[in-house]
């Protein structure tokens, strides 16, 4: 059974590999087509009905683009739909989600410290963090206010902070911010999928049977699309604090989350701007900045108050309980204790590192024992850790690491591996 960790491994990297891949071609999509929005211009001779018209150079040739602010009088014979980008995105990030936090959730997800839960509390409380952020949103932009955009963008704001306030009172850090990015990107698939698609879906009906399409189906899309433009960049943030300690691993982590989504409006504000008057205003540079200097500050605000005492008191789950019982615990944990926990370190001693990498704390039995699979992978099975092997660990010791881990799972199922 030991093989189905390098393959759930595998699968994991896979998946992401595909998030990543349809993210490009979502995000790189959804940029073009504002920034062509803001580019049109009026012409001379344009089409009945066009609103404006753009003529872009590349790749060796030159593109002229006109868009129709409702729809042309025909509709064309090839119609191309810009909405599997964004599908495809959520259904791997969705997967990514339930093999790293879900399927991992003693590791990654469950912080006891902060709330005992068990696996399946706390993955229904994951799912209706998600599913709540899209119903709560899409109430707001169909209420009376949703002809006050401004209004309903900060009541939006102000809900992400609540939210990642009580994201971070639940799980760990790590993935307080994950299901934030994780919340906020449903509510953009959501916009596609409930919203701009069908609209656009309706415009081509009253196309295809003579009638004349409603402008506000293409006005409700717009808007929609619009509020997906100035959660992207945030979104992608929070998707990769993950690999970042200073970003989740402080007790501010909620308030980072927060001053995140202010960035990314300055950011896109600049490019917009710039796109619709050939100048970015300079002074979201300015503020921009600063909101991350605030940021850098706040990460470094202490969480570990130095009692180890009380580290130690702290029981075992289950799962730490079977790799700290299992055959040749006392070789790993002194291998990795010799090796490994200068940097994996509440308060790393190693020059240079500040903060655990990934926050992975490697101190105690229950430290060791929690990281068992990752050694297993990055210190047993492969040489990923100790960088360089800046500390020497030997073939010797790394084949102890693996005897270790499997000796703990020979006759486990799949499930039991992997929770």
């Amino acid at each position: 059974m030991y093989d189905l960790a390098i393959m759930w491994d595998w699968l994991a990297f896979g998946v992401r590999w595909l998030h990543v891949i349809t993210a490009i071609a979502w995000i790189g999509a959804s940029f073009y087509f504002i920034a062509l929005d803001l580019m049109l211009r009026k012409a001379d001779g344009m089409p009945e009905g066009a609103y404006g018209e753009e003529w872009e150079v590349h790749g060796g040739g030159f593109y002229h683009t006109t868009k129709y602010l409702v729809a042309p009088a025909r509709l064309p014979e090839h119609l191309t739909w810009h909405k599997w980008q964004s599908y495809w995105t959520w259904l791997s990030g969705a997967a990514l989600l339930a093999i790293v936090y879900w399927a991992g959730a003693e590791l990654f997800l469950i912080d006891p410290n902060k709330a005992d839960l068990a696996t399946w509390q706390a993955v229904l409380i994951s799912a209706a963090f998600i599913a709540v952020g899209w119903v709560g949103y899409d109430l707001l932009c169909k209420s009376p206010l949703k002809t006050r955009p401004t209004v309903v963008m900060l009541i939006l704001f102000a809900g992400i902070v609540v939210v990642s306030y009580a994201l971070n009172q639940i799980f760990t850090g790590r993935a307080a911010l994950l299901h934030l990015g994780a919340m906020t990107a449903t509510i953009m698939t959501g916009n596609v999928f409930f919203v701009i698609m069908p609209n656009q879906r309706i415009v081509v009906k009253d196309l295809q049977e003579g009638r004349t399409p409603d402008p506000k189906y293409g006005q409700i899309a717009k808007l929609r699309s619009t509020h997906n433009n100035y959660l992207t960049l945030p979104v992608l943030f929070l998707m990769l604090s993950n690999h970042y300690p200073l970003a989740f691993g402080t007790q501010y982590a909620w308030i980072i989350a927060a001053l995140v989504f202010l960035m990314g409006v300055t950011i896109r504000h600049y490019f917009n701007t710039m796109h619709a008057t050939g100048r970015g205003p300079a002074w979201t540079i300015g503020a921009t900045a600063f909101i991350f200097v605030i940021i850098a500050w706040l990460s470094i605000a202490p969480t570990w108050d130095g009692d180890y005492e009380a580290l130690d008191a702290q029981a075992m789950t289950d799962y730490e309980t079977r790799y700290a019982e299992a055959e040749g615990f006392a070789d790993v944990e002194n291998i990795v204790l010799g090796r490994c926990s200068m940097c994996h370190a509440r308060e790393p001693n190693w020059d240079g590192i500040l903060w655990a990498p990934k926050g992975v704390h490697l101190e105690t039995p229950a430290d060791i024992a929690r990281e068992a699979r990752q050694i297993y992978l990055q210190a047993g099975v492969s040489h990923a850790m100790p960088p360089a092997n800046l500390t020497e660990i030997s073939p010797e010791e790394r084949a102890r690491i693996v005897a270790w881990f499997r000796g703990a799972n020979d006759g486990l199922e799949l499930a039991s591996l992997t929770d």
